[in-house]
């Protein structure tokens, strides 16, 4: 099996390294990663500038780009044949809630997914780690991984995982949760008397909503998200059936008025 891994970490995340270690018991495993720290790019694409990769160490390539760029190159071109498998992890903080709609780890395995590649992003929940620390998440991850390749995800669906600090009770299949912001923006001034802000400066609290992943991770629990790349709100329909929005004469919006 070839397995693909990447993170928004940087290549030199022991978050990452674990998860390559584990991985490796079930096939070839190449590391296409970022060079530095990317977190919070989200869906990134590097469009106008060139990237360059460069082999570190054997099967592992550091990328001047974001982690979608990171896949876009291991699947289109980095790699002498295209992946069975990407994982992207493991990530040094949750990936819960909203958050998803931020984060680089999430958004690799969804590029894998817009590929053609099965995927899953995993996070370890938590404030500070060392290496060891992710010995348990990477592990998890493998057996993860095993039993994704042994059989088939449902159309354009990927895995968001996330993985309690300590010894899990187990693990439940769970829905995207809700966050609670308040002030996260934080005003501050620099010695020449003008402002400058920093951006996630509040305290983030969720909603602990059963069948949430905030609820398994808070409770001890493995949280598995299945995520869709259909992002359509069905259930909207029938309410915005009632806007008129399909009754809205377009044909003088190309005129131009006084």
């Amino acid at each position: 099996m070839r397995i693909l891994v990447t993170n928004d970490d940087g290549i030199l995340s022991a978050g990452i390294t674990a998860l390559a270690r584990s991985l490796s018991v079930l096939g070839q495993v190449t590391v296409v990663a970022p060079d530095r720290e990317r977190s919070a790019v989200g869906h990134a694409l590097t469009l106008h500038s060139p990237l360059r990769a460069e082999e570190i160490r054997p099967g592992f390539i550091a990328v001047d780009g974001t982690p979608t760029d990171c896949v876009h190159l291991g699947i289109h071109g980095l790699l002498d044949a295209r992946p069975d498998l990407v994982v992207s992890g493991i990530n040094k903080g949750g990936n819960l809630g909203d958050d998803i709609t931020y984060s680089g780890t999430v958004s690799a395995a969804m590029e894998a997914t817009l590929m053609g590649v099965p995927a899953f992003a995993v996070s370890l929940v938590g404030d500070s780690f060392n290496e060891e620390d992710f010995t348990g998440a990477a592990n998890f991850a493998a057996h993860l991984a095993a039993i994704v390749t042994k059989n088939t995800l449902p159309i354009d669906t990927f895995f968001n995982v996330n993985v309690p600090a300590g010894v899990p009770h187990g693990v439940r299949m769970t829905r995207q949760g809700k966050r609670i912001y308040e002030d996260v923006v934080t005003e501050k001034r620099d010695p020449r008397g003008r402002k400058y802000y920093w951006i996630g400066g509040g305290e983030l609290g969720f909603h602990d909503t059963e069948g949430t992943d905030f609820n398994a991770i808070h409770a001890g629990y493995i949280s598995i998200t299945p995520l869709h790349l259909d992002l359509t709100n069905y259930r909207s329909f029938q309410t915005l059936s009632g806007w008129g929005l399909e009754n809205i004469q377009t044909g003088s919006f190309g005129e131009e008025t006084e």
